[in-house]
Parts: C-alpha cells; structure tokens; sequence
C-alpha cells in the first residue's frame, strides 16, 4: 500500500508540476509579453498565488473531480480497477501535458485529464461507461471559447482605444475613464474569486453568530471596496508621476497605469487557476487514497488531506518556476506583440467568458479563452500583427489534446491490467 501510494503521489506531482509550466501562462503570459511585469517578477508572483489558491481553496474541484467525472458507482465491486485507472490518468495526462509544453504550445489540462479518464473506461468497462455528454459540451467549449473571448476583447480594446489612446489628451481622458476600468476589472474578478474567499466568513456568520447573510452580499460588498480603493489608488499613481521614464519597459504613462490594472488582473487569474485546475492533477490521488483508506470507491464527496493539496500547490510552482516561460513566451510574445492595455484587455476578456460558461454550466478552457483575446486583440490592431504560424500550431495541440490523452491511456491502462489486475 506505501509503495502504491508512493507512485501515485509521485505521478500526481508530475502533473501538477507539467501543469505548472504549461497552465500558468494563462494568468502571467500577456503580462510578461506587455512588460507590465518581468518573466522573473511574474514567476515569483504567480508561484506565491498559485500555491495559495491551491492549498486554501483547492478542495472543491478536487472533490468534483474524484468522485463526479468517473461514474463511481460502475467501479464499485471493483474498486482496484478505479486505482489503476486514476495512475494510468495521472501518468497519460501528464505526459501529453509535457510534450506540449516542451513545444511551447498552451493546452488545456481539464480537457487532457477528461480524455485521459475516457480512454481508460472505454478499456475498463465498454464505451457505454463514457459520458460522451460531456465529451459533446468539451467540444462546443473548445469552438466557442475562443471565439465569444476574442469578440468581447476586441469589443473592449477598441473603446479604450478610441476613447482614451487615440486622443490627444490621454491622461485626462484616462482619469474619467479610470472607475470605470476599476468597477470592470473588480466586477469581473471579484465573482470569481471573491465567493470562494468570503465563503468560510460567510459559514462562520451563519453557523456561529446565528446571522443569514445572503452569499453574494460579501463578494458585493468588497468588491465595492475594493473598486473605490483601486480607483483612488490608481488617480495618485496617475498625477504623481506623469513623465514618462525612458528606462522603464513601460515608458508611456497611460500604459504605466494600465501596467497596474493587468498586474492586479494577473494574480487574480493566478489565486483562481491554481484553485481551480489544481483538481486535475491531484483528484485521482484523493480517490485512491480514499480507496486505499477505506477499501471503498468514493461516491457522494470525500475529504481532502492538506498534504494532497500542498503536494499539487508545490508541483505547480515548481514547474511554473523551471519549465514555464516556454508557454508564457507563446501567449505574451508569439501570437502578437502587445501592450499593458492590450494585455489587460485580453486577460479582462478571458475572466468574463469563463464567468459566462460557468453560468451556463459548460467545461471551458483558460487556455483557450485566453488565446482567443490576444487574437481578438490583433484584430483590432492589424490582422498581418498575428502570427498565424503560431495559431495554426496552438489549434493542432487544442484539436488533438482529447482524443490523444484518451488513446494514451487507454494504451497504459492495458498495459497496466495485465500485471496489476
């Protein structure tokens, strides 16, 4: 039992550190390409976020992931089959996660570990024990995507820059224009990330002091805090140094201020990504350790061990830290060049369509969306800026990350069955 849980822990940190290096250019990659920050900057702050979105409020998306993908119920009578599945997940995912890193292409590791567990089933018990459902909605997440995000980017980028880079007067035009850039960058983030910080107060008011709080009135509240506090922030920053200095990478004093915004906007992608897509590396090891645990296959939830989370937490930073500017090099860099005020719209426009197809319930990738808005972003800019090479590969990875993932594993899961079952 400690051997297996050895390889399956060790198998667990290689995805998450593969999903570090690759996974992490969504929230520090148009950044690094619009100089708001350094490659080295965004490193350290994309580590500290990560990790801490990871360990703090990783465990929700774990538990989805280890009891809800799969269906458990058909591995109930034969629970060693699920652990051997989940290693041949772990290991498949992983690797296709590391081919393309090592390309510098930007895949989504949601979609891989979803192929991965298709593949597995259809060798395990018939292809009537995948969801294709899900495979259906992963398939219009993967068309709409980026298409809805680069449409919302270039909506976006094309009002800043008629209303406030193409006037003559920039830096009045930006001083009205600041509130609202405030109210739409804490409005879009703060319903991402904000319930899931305020949710334990909320559980604390509720089941301590006996006070019914709705669950949207903290998030509300202090985002209108914190929108006000960004806003004043953001005005001093504007009128206390207005002059540009040549030996910034941000010499322009408009795209100063923007530089701001997309810094803040950054390490909120980064806080929600290392919550969020932590699951995928760590959720097969939850379900086998519950299995080895207690014999049983998890069906209606488990608990999390902080050292699960902390393992997946450590994994991303390492690899973000080793191996990541491979991808964050394509997003910020190789698609088009891009400014603080570009790279904000972008990542803006990324936030807003994963808060949509949350609504709307479908499985979407950051990758993706982020993607989309660089483009969108091109489009409003020049169409000969992008960098169609770099697309044309990008589209190939995104095409091929299910299909293959799900043939990677279901190739090692029969390999594995024959000694291990």
């Amino acid at each position: 039992m400690l051997i297996t849980l050895a390889i399956v822990s060790l198998l667990a940190f290689y995805v998450a550190f593969n999903l570090g290096a690759n996974d992490v250019a969504n929230a520090m990659g148009t950044s690094v390409g619009s100089k708001a920050v350094t490659l080295k900057q965004a490193l350290i702050i994309a580590g500290v976020l990560e990790f801490a979105g990871a360990v703090l409020f990783g465990h929700e998306v774990t538990e989805t992931l280890a009891t809800k993908v799969a269906n458990p119920a058909l591995f109930a009578a034969i629970p060693q089959t699920l652990v051997i599945g989940m290693m041949t997940v772990l290991l498949a995912s992983g690797l296709w996660l590391q081919i393309a890193t090592s390309r510098g292409l930007p895949v989504s590791s949601s979609h891989a570990v979803v192929g991965a567990i298709a593949g597995f089933s259809w060798v395990a018990l018939g292809i009537d024990a995948i969801d294709w459902s899900s495979i259906g909605l992963i398939t219009i997440g993967w068309i709409l995507t980026p298409l809805i995000s680069g449409a919302i980017a270039a909506l976006f980028y094309s009002q800043i820059k008629h209303w406030i880079l193409e006037q003559p007067n920039q830096v009045a035009q930006l001083q009205e224009w600041i509130p609202w850039l405030s109210v739409s960058l804490l409005g879009v983030f703060g319903v991402i990330v904000l319930p899931s910080l305020t949710q334990p107060l909320t559980n604390f008011f509720i089941n301590e002091v006996g006070l019914t709080i709705p669950s949207h009135d903290i998030p509300l509240f202090t985002g209108a805090v914190a929108a006000i506090g960004l806003t004043l922030y953001s005005w001093k920053q504007l009128f206390s140094s207005p002059i540009p200095n040549p030996q910034s990478p941000v010499p322009s004093p408009i795209e100063s201020v923007f530089a701001r915004f997309q810094l803040l906007s950054a390490c909120f992608v980064a806080f929600a990504h290392g919550s969020n897509d932590v699951g995928n590396a760590i959720a097969p090891l939850a379900a086998i350790v519950y299995i080895n645990r207690t014999g049983n296959v998890p069906i209606n939830g488990i608990t999390i061990p902080i050292w699960i989370l902390i393992l997946g937490g450590i994994g991303i930073v390492g690899g973000l830290a080793i191996w990541g500017k491979k991808v964050i090099a394509t997003i910020g860099e190789n698609i088009i060049s891009l400014q603080p005020s570009s790279g904000f719209c972008a990542e803006l426009a990324t936030a807003t369509t994963i808060l949509l197809a949350s609504r709307l319930g479908l499985p979407v990738s950051t990758s993706h969306a982020l993607v989309g808005g660089v483009v969108g972003i091109g489009l409003v800019q020049n169409i000969k800026s992008i960098k169609f090479s770099t697309l044309q590969n990008i589209a190939a990875a995104w095409l091929i990350t299910v299909p293959l993932s799900a043939a990677l594993s279901a190739a090692i899961f029969s390999i594995a069955r024959i000694f291990f079952l």
